[in-house]
């Protein structure tokens, strides 16, 4: 291997690293955006009493879903962390206080979701 090659080589390993490290873990509440109206008024006791039964309800469910950080912010998740928000809440008996952890990239007010896991 040529020592261009070598360095070629380097470089593309370098931006695939730099790509993976560019994720973040975020730990917070689930919520649907419909309901997460209610943070901006109640903080962040809102999130921590929103239903399961509630983020699943139609309305709720077709709004989407957004992490509500323990500091009360809203950050809504893009379409596969609504497709994961809701095949983790369908699967999980928990009834409130719904904590989260999701892997992924916020950009623009939006998280791209990598994972999302209920706690």
């Amino acid at each position: 291997m040529s020592k261009l090659q070598r360095m070629l080589c380097v470089s593309a390993v370098g931006a695939a690293l730099a790509v993976v490290s560019s994720a973040a873990e975020f730990e917070g509440f689930l919520m649907d955006n419909m309901c997460s109206a209610k943070v901006e008024k109640e903080g962040v006791k809102a999130a921590k009493m929103h239903t399961r039964d509630c983020a699943l309800m139609g309305p709720c469910k077709e709004s989407g879903y957004a992490l509500v950080t323990d500091a009360g912010k809203v950050i809504k998740l893009d379409a596969a962390g609504n497709e994961q928000a809701v095949r983790a809440l369908e699967a999980s008996k928990k009834k409130d206080n719904i904590r989260v952890r999701v892997s992924g990239e916020e950009a623009g007010g939006t998280l791209r979701v990598a994972s999302l896991k209920i706690l």
